[in-house]
């Protein structure tokens, strides 16, 4: 059985990788916690020095990611000077292979046969099977430990089970029933009667947050078993603990016999107990009513689970349920939450973002201000009449980036304005101008606004289709310059070109792609742009009749955009900004006819030192040409239009 070791998380290729080579060379090696390593993953350390071990789980990125991480790593093997140095892939290795990986490594490297790529190590598994049981991430692949943990699993399962302590401490005595001097547990647990998987993720958000509020909560998931197997065990802690019963309500899980089972004996303890609201109903989708709780008025899930936690809380709390002020919040919650993560692989990830970085600004922002009395709707007019953006500041003055002869020739039929202040823009913006008794707030949202206007100005005059949305004004390419099913060339010349559409028809409606800017200046001055998606009825014209209503708008987004996955965002955006650069490396913003405001065309890049193990089907072409690109087919449609 050859293992390629693609079920291993780094953690876990580390561990194996110890106990293989420990094996072979009759060494233990010390383990240490996650994080920084220091160049080593195990250290054997004896009278002669110290042997490192180093794993490098690269099983995706192939050789040639390998090399380049070793040629980083080769500073940390120096300053280690081991006595040996022994490395371990999941990467397959050619003698080339080795031969390259040695003379990066250098003399801390006693010959390639310290070396041991994804073949070495399966050799190793052959010759220590013992170790190949001790680590569950191989099992998937290994047909005789399979047949073994499952006879052994069986065996197990004859033998009378143990019941998990977190079930076994809310049950009651052995030999309780007939001990006549048994006092009954005090009733201090709430339970939720729930389905599995659906209500998994919901459980475990729910059930932490209880326990943070002092009630101690019980639920199936907590055992980290089949239910089936703890049945009789849980039904008595039930009958005999339960205060309250959390009955997460939706038609699918309602009609699970195994939750009408859990219900009727709800139903019945609540009678016993005379507590005719021992159950609560939380509801999670519309679901039909249930039998048993007549009109029992269910807490509202569906729209927002923090206002329906709200409401549960008060509920408990109207109904005096008991709770401790010291409860602690059990571990299993988060163990069982995090049995479903993404691994994490110690390899780094370019992640891509839509910032644009500002590359160019004015060193200065100008005050000007009038010698005499102005009329301050005239002055208005002017200013929106000068084309570039300013910022009125009390009541004859104001903020611009021009200089003093364009000042005095764009505002001459207003009156006469001198430059009182010049003031230093980074300065400004980080801290205010107490002479013009402007705090650094205010400053900030005033050149905010400028930049703003600065966009918007650019915008428009070069062609693109300006609408205003509920929180900001965007721009959407014309039909000119992106006609309908027209892809857009976009990336740079170190890379391959590719293309997206910025206009195209699906289900009857024309859909524009567009963006709004959002000046930043932490933690570093940058545009953020957020995506935009408009409609308009295809009548047969290149722009379409613009719809404006604003909830079909809504639905139309969520059903033509809705199969549109993270890389046809991005791609739609860099070609967004191939047409507003007109193909150069910078948008430049002016601020007046001398200052300009530059930003990189390019959003910014960012490195992740550690990726996820994630499907990635489709690449940026194929992306382009899936059917989601047109939306949903039409019987997925939603109604109401």
């Amino acid at each position: 059985m050859k293992y390629e070791f693609a079920t291993l998380s780094p953690e876990d290729f580390e561990n194996l990788s110890r106990d293989l080579v420990g094996a072979a060379i009759g060494v233990r090696f010390e383990a240490f916690t996650v994080g920084a390593d220091d160049g080593m993953d195990g250290r054997c350390t004896n009278a002669d020095g110290s042997i490192i071990l180093q794993a490098k789980h690269y099983f995706r990125s192939g050789f040639s990611k390998l090399k380049s991480k070793m040629r980083e790593e080769r500073v940390s093997i120096d300053e280690l000077a081991p006595q040996r140095y022994i490395l371990t892939t999941s990467v397959p290795l050619t003698p080339a292979n080795k031969a390259a990986l040695a003379e990066i490594i250098g003399p801390s490297l006693a010959g390639t046969g310290d070396i041991f790529g994804a073949d070495d190590l399966n050799a190793l598994l052959r010759s220590y099977p013992e170790i190949v049981k001790a680590h569950e991430g191989l099992w998937a692949h290994s047909t005789p430990v399979l047949e073994q943990v499952v006879t052994n699993a069986v065996r197990k399962a004859m033998a009378p089970a143990e019941v998990p302590p977190t079930l076994a401490r809310l049950m009651p005595p052995l030999g309780a029933a007939a001990d006549a001097t048994f006092e009954p547990a005090a009733r201090d647990t709430i339970f939720v009667i729930k389905s599995s998987p659906i209500d998994d993720e919901f459980t475990l958000w729910l059930a932490p947050k209880l326990e943070a509020e002092g009630y101690q909560v019980f639920a199936d998931v907590l055992t980290l078993m089949p239910g089936e197997r703890w049945r009789r065990e849980i039904t008595s802690a039930l009958r005999h603990r339960a205060i309250k019963v959390l009955l997460l309500c939706r038609d699918s899980s309602l009609e699970d016999t195994g939750i009408q089972d859990d219900l009727d004996i709800a139903l019945e303890v609540g009678k016993e107990i005379c507590d005719q609201r021992f159950v609560i109903p939380l509801r999670m989708e519309t679901f039909r009513k249930i039998k048993g709780l007549g009109d029992t008025v269910a807490v509202d899930f569906v729209r927002n689970w923090g206002e329906g936690l709200l409401k549960l809380v008060d509920t408990l709390q109207r109904q005096k349920v008991p709770r401790s002020a010291d409860m602690p919040i059990n571990p299993n919650w988060e163990i069982f939450r995090r049995r479903g993560a993404v691994p994490i692989i110690d390899i780094p990830e370019r992640l891509t973002s839509n910032w644009l970085r500002v590359s160019e600004a004015p060193d200065f922002i100008r005050y000007f201000e009038c010698s005499g009395v102005i009329n301050k709707g005239r002055l208005q007019g002017a200013i929106e009449s000068y084309g570039h953006p300013c910022a009125l500041v009390g009541e004859s003055g104001f903020l611009a980036f021009g200089s003093v002869p364009e000042i005095e020739l764009a505002f001459e039929g207003v009156g006469r304005f001198k430059l009182k202040y010049e003031i230093p823009l980074v300065e400004f913006t980080e801290g205010g101008f107490q002479r013009l008794r402007i705090d650094r707030q205010t400053a900030s949202n005033l050149v905010i606004a400028m930049l703003k206007k600065a966009w918007i100005n650019f915008c428009k005059r070069n062609g693109f289709i300006e609408y205003e949305y509920s929180n900001g004004i965007g721009f959407h390419a014309s039909p000119e310059q992106a006609p309908t099913g027209k892809r857009i060339p976009w990336g740079n010349q170190a890379e391959k070109k590719r293309s997206s559409m910025l206009r195209n028809s699906a289900k009857g409606h024309i859909w524009q792609f567009g963006v709004t800017a959002m000046p930043a200046f932490w933690p570093f001055w940058h545009f953020k742009l957020k995506s935009r998606v408009l409609f308009a009825q295809d009548n047969a014209t290149p722009a379409g009749l613009v719809v404006d209503d604003p909830k079909k708008l809504h639905r139309l987004r969520r059903s033509i955009c809705k199969g549109w996955r993270n890389k046809q965002w991005y791609g739609r955006l860099l070609a967004f900004l191939e047409l507003l650069s007109a193909d150069s490396a910078f948008v430049r913003l002016p601020l007046s006819e001398t200052e300009t405001f530059v930003l990189e065309a390019s959003p910014m890049l960012f490195s992740s030192p550690v990726s996820t193990v994630l499907p990635n089907d489709l690449d940026d072409e194929d992306e382009e040409l899936d059917d989601s690109t047109l939306g949903r087919p039409d019987n997925d449609e939603e109604g109401g239009e």
